[in-house]
C-alpha cells in the first residue's frame, strides 16, 4: 500500500469551517474515478459514479474532512495567543506540545498554562482550555504582523510509519477520505450509484452530511471514520472496544446511530467470504456521519471503522492491516450492494 496520499492528507491543515484546502484536494483525487464531483455551500465535496443498472440503490459513502483544531481568539500584550477550540479536545495531552498557526505567515507555538513548578500542588492537576496560551517566543509586534484573530491552529506532527504502524495527527478523519479514494481507484464497474462524500464540520456536530444526505437520500449509507482502539495495558478486555491489527470494525452502535442489522450482516458475510479481517464495535459514546444518512436517507447505516489508538491526541496510532482490510470490505461491499437485504 502507498501511503504517500494518506501522509499527504494527514498533513494537510482543515478544521472545522475551514477545510478548503482539504476540499481541494478531495477534488483533485475524485475527479480521476468519479463522473461528477461538486463542492456545495457548506463545503461537502459530493461526487458520483454512476452504476450500471437503471433506477440502481444510492450509496452513499461518508467521510469527513475536518480534524480537530483551533482559532486564535486574542493576541496579549506580551506576544501570547489565547484560542478558542474547534472540536472536542483533551486539555491533558495538549501541555507543551506543538502547534501552527496558519497566519500570513506559519508560526510554530507551544501550548502552555500555568508553569508546573510554580506551586507543588499544581503539577498533577489536569488544566482546562480557557487557562492555555500559545507562546511563539515572539514580541507582540511581530506576532501581530502575521497573525490575526480568527486565523487556524493546528496541532504540529509529521507523520511517521514505523513497521506496520502509522503515527500522525488527524488520523480522524484523514484514513476514511484515504479509505474512500483508494476504494475508489480499485472499482472498476458498480450495479449501483455511488456517492462519495467529503464532508465538512463533523467534528462539531455532524453539520455537513445532514446537508449533503438531504440532497442524495440515499438509500444504504456507510460512515468511514476511526473508532477507539483502547486494547493498552490497564484496559480489561470488554472495554477495548477494539484491537489494533485485529481488522476493520464494522460498527453494531454508537451513541449517536444504531447500524441496520441487515447491512451489518452482509458486511460481515462479505468479510468471511473474501477472507478480510474484521472485528465488530459498539462504541459507548461519539457518533459518524452515519447519524446524519440515517436521518435523512433512508434510514439503513452503518460505519466502517479503522482502529485508532488515542484519538484526538497529537500522536494516533493505526494498523496498516486494518486500513487494507477497510479498503478491502468497502469495494466488496460496493460491488455486491444490490444484493444486500435490509432489516426494517
Amino acid at each position: 500500500m502507498n501511503t504517500g496520499l494518506l501522509k499527504e492528507l494527514c498533513q494537510t491543515a482543515a478544521i472545522p469551517g475551514r477545510e478548503q484546502a482539504l476540499i481541494d484536494l478531495m477534488v483533485r483525487e475524485l475527479k480521476r474515478t468519479c463522473d461528477t464531483v461538486e463542492v456545495d455551500a457548506l463545503g461537502n465535496v459530493v461526487s458520483c459514479k454512476k452504476g450500471t443498472k437503471p433506477k440502481a440503490r444510492k450509496v452513499m459513502i461518508a467521510a469527513h474532512m475536518d480534524e480537530i483544531g483551533f482559532v486564535v481568539s486574542h493576541i496579549d500584550k506580551s506576544g501570547f495567543l489565547r484560542f478558542s477550540p474547534r472540536g472536542g479536545h483533551v486539555p491533558r495531552v495538549l501541555i507543551s506540545q506543538r502547534v501552527r498557526i496558519l497566519g500570513k505567515k506559519p508560526l510554530i507555538g507551544v501550548v502552555e498554562g500555568s508553569p508546573a513548578f510554580l506551586k507543588r500542588d499544581d503539577m498533577n492537576k489536569t488544566p482546562e482550555i480557557k487557562d492555555l496560551f500559545i507562546d511563539t517566543g515572539l514580541p507582540e509586534k511581530d506576532v501581530k504582523k502575521l497573525i490575526e484573530v480568527g486565523d487556524v491552529i493546528v496541532l504540529e506532527r509529521e507523520f511517521l510509519e514505523q513497521g506496520d504502524i502509522c503515527m500522525a495527527k488527524a488520523f480522524d478523519d484523514r484514513v476514511g477520505c484515504f479509505v474512500a479514494l483508494e476504494a475508489m481507484k480499485r472499482l472498476k464497474r458498480t450495479p449501483v450509484d455511488v456517492y462519495v462524500v467529503g464532508t465538512t464540520q463533523e467534528e462539531v456536530g455532524v453539520r455537513g452530511a445532514f446537508t449533503a444526505s438531504q440532497g442524495i437520500v440515499p438509500d444504504i449509507g456507510i460512515a468511514l471514520d476511526v473508532t477507539a482502539a483502547f486494547d493498552t495495558p490497564g484496559v480489561a478486555e470488554h472495554e477495548q472496544v477494539s484491537r489494533l491489527g485485529g481488522g476493520t470494525a464494522i460498527k453494531i452502535a454508537d451513541a449517536s446511530s444504531i447500524s441496520n442489522h441487515g447491512v451489518v450482516k452482509f458486511l460481515q458475510s462479505l468479510a468471511k467470504k473474501h477472507r478480510i479481517p474484521h472485528q465488530f464495535e459498539i462504541l459507548p459514546f461519539g457518533g459518524t456521519d452515519a447519524m446524519a444518512m440515517q436521518r435523512y436517507g433512508k434510514g439503513a447505516v452503518c460505519t466502517l471503522s479503522v482502529p485508532t489508538r488515542y484519538v484526538h491526541s497529537p500522536n494516533e496510532i493505526i494498523h496498516k492491516k486494518d486500513l487494507e482490510a477497510t479498503i478491502s470490505l468497502l469495494v466488496k461491499f460496493i460491488e455486491a450492494s444490490e444484493a444486500c437485504k435490509l432489516a426494517f
